[in-house]
């Protein structure tokens, strides 16, 4: 599998679109049957390149840098009572918007004693707080799901704060490009974290585009089920391979 470094010296971004109102059109098209955004992980093990699905499930693309505009974003958080032991598990308890959970113990995230720091390993939170990143590539119709384990939240909070909200932008006003870092923590663990950068904003005409696209999608990004996903990586706190 060849790795490739996206071009990023994008003049004109071409977005889908928006006559064919795309969420509404899966909303209605498929009904009753199940869908997935292909989905995109941090790598483990100090990985530099990602893995995006393709057509053939047995090689997928590989490149160094995922550019695209962010249509979506938001929190979600899952929680195993036992100790991870290798085996793909349905969690005890999982949340799609980071604020309230599905099974045990459930309720208000914000308070959920499994939500606070202490209540996992070395100090760290029990429930494993993950971030969901739609970005869409140019071209294509439909965005990919990038998955942010806990040891890149850190990463997009500081982007979306100083170099989004801080400058007067919208996360769907810029085209993002989304790059690895090799990382090692205190026990000699390497892992990969993301990092984000500003490309280019967009035109007046384009960001209006995107955030229409952006309204559009919203309906199906957010109501995208937690699943038995096998994401795994060794931990920034120095634990072994945990969910997510």
């Amino acid at each position: 599998m060849a790795e490739k470094t996206t071009d990023v010296a994008v003049k004109e971004f071409q977005l889908p679109s928006t006559d064919l109102n795309l969420g509404e059109a899966m909303a209605e098209e498929m009904d009753g049957l199940e869908f997935r955004f292909d989905v995109v992980k941090i790598p483990s093990g100090g990985g530099l390149a990602f893995e995006i699905p393709g057509d053939d499930p047995d090689n997928p693309e590989m490149v160094k840098e995922l550019v695209g505009i962010i249509i979506d974003h938001h929190p979600a958080n899952a929680y195993w009572a036992d100790e991870f032991s290798g085996q793909n598990a349905t969690p005890d308890c999982m949340s799609n918007d980071g604020k309230i959970g599905i099974g045990n113990p459930g309720g208000n995230c914000a308070n959920c004693q499994m939500n606070q720091w202490g209540s996992g390993r070395n100090g760290g939170r029990a429930c494993k707080n993950t971030r969901r990143v739609y970005l869409l590539r140019e071209g294509d119709i439909m965005p990919i799901l990038l998955i942010l384990p806990p040891s890149s939240l850190k990463n997009i909070a500081d982007y979306l704060a100083k170099r989004i909200i801080a400058k007067g932008r919208r996360s769907y006003s810029v085209v993002t490009k989304v790059t690895l870092r090799k990382k090692q923590n205190k026990d000699g663990i390497t892992y990969s974290e993301a990092v984000f950068s500003v490309v280019r904003d967009l035109t007046p005409e384009e960001a209006e585009k995107a955030k229409k696209l952006s309204e559009q999608f919203k309906p199906l990004t957010r109501n995208v089920q937690l699943e038995d996903y096998e994401y795994y990586e060794p931990n920034a706190e120095g634990l072994d391979d945990q969910p997510f």
